[in-house]
Parts: C-alpha cells; structure tokens; sequence
C-alpha cells in the first residue's frame, strides 16, 4: 500500500491554465492514480505510517512543499524542497512543451516526433532531479517521478 491514493495542488494563488497545460496536469494526475509508488522509509526517531497516502503539492515562501497523509487524514510527513534545484529545467520544459504545442498544429509528424523526442528528455531529466531531491524523504519509481515533475511545472510556472 505504498502509494498515493489521492493528490491535491494548491493552485489558489495561480492563474487559469490554458488549455493545455490543464490537459498535462490532468493527464499526469491520472496517471499517477492509476500507477505510482510512494514509500516513507522508516526513520530511527518516530514511526511512519503505513499508506496509501494522501499527497498535497504546494508552493509557500518559494519552497515547493509535500504535505502527506494517510487515507485517514493523519499526519505521515511534511517535507520542503527547494525550488532552485528545479528553476532551469522546469523553464527548459515549459520552452519545449510551447513548441510542441505549436508543432503539433502546424508541422508534419516526423518534425512533431523529434520535438517530442527532446520534451521527453528535459522531463527525464526533471524526474531525476526530483528523485534526487527526495531522496531519504520519500522513495519513488522513475514513473511516479515524471508525473510527479509535471505537476511540479503546473505550479512553479502557475500555468
């Protein structure tokens, strides 16, 4: 049962995404649901509870924050990362997905394949930063990891 069984951002203090980066978010959210793992290690000064977890994705004071739970809403874990260590490929991803958007409308499908090609590799990328992040905070596959990352890009760039 380490998994997330629900996911929550805090979008308040964003702007409407368009169109789609709502479709990404959605996509992504999905996913996870379907498919992810998510592991609290044990830790030698408290106890951890067991999931699945309820997992909230927010940013405050320019820290993205984990706010996790059990099913039952008890505390299981709070960590905050910083957002620094994300800042370039999040802005490289977001470059990327706006030509890809575009492409997709105008340009012919090998064209579109080799753009897509390079978006996946920025997220890969984003991914094992993330997975470096929180490492010894939460263990995740490199699944979990990208869609994880996605949601991250939904925040740090608020759409």
């Amino acid at each position: 049962m380490s998994r997330i069984c629900h996911i929550e951002l805090d979008d308040s203090n964003l702007p409407p995404p368009t169109p789609e980066i709502e479709q990404e978010r959605k996509v992504a959210i999905y996913d996870l649901m379907e498919d992810n793992t998510f592991v609290l290690p044990a830790r030698a000064d408290r106890d951890v509870p067991e999931g699945p977890y309820n997992l909230s994705l927010s940013i405050r004071d320019k820290r993205l924050v984990f706010d996790v739970k059990t099913e039952d809403a008890t505390p299981a874990a709070e960590f905050h990362l910083s957002l620094s260590p994300f800042r370039q490929v999040v802005k490289d991803y977001w470059a990327i997905c706006e030509s890809y958007f575009d492409a997709v409308k105008n340009l012919a499908p090998a064209q579109i394949e080799t753009i897509d090609m390079a978006r996946r590799g920025i997220h890969n990328e984003g991914a094992r930063v993330l997975e470096e992040r929180l490492d010894g905070k939460a263990e995740i596959d490199n699944d979990t990891a990208r869609r994880l990352f996605t949601l991250i890009c939904v925040l740090h760039f608020g759409g």
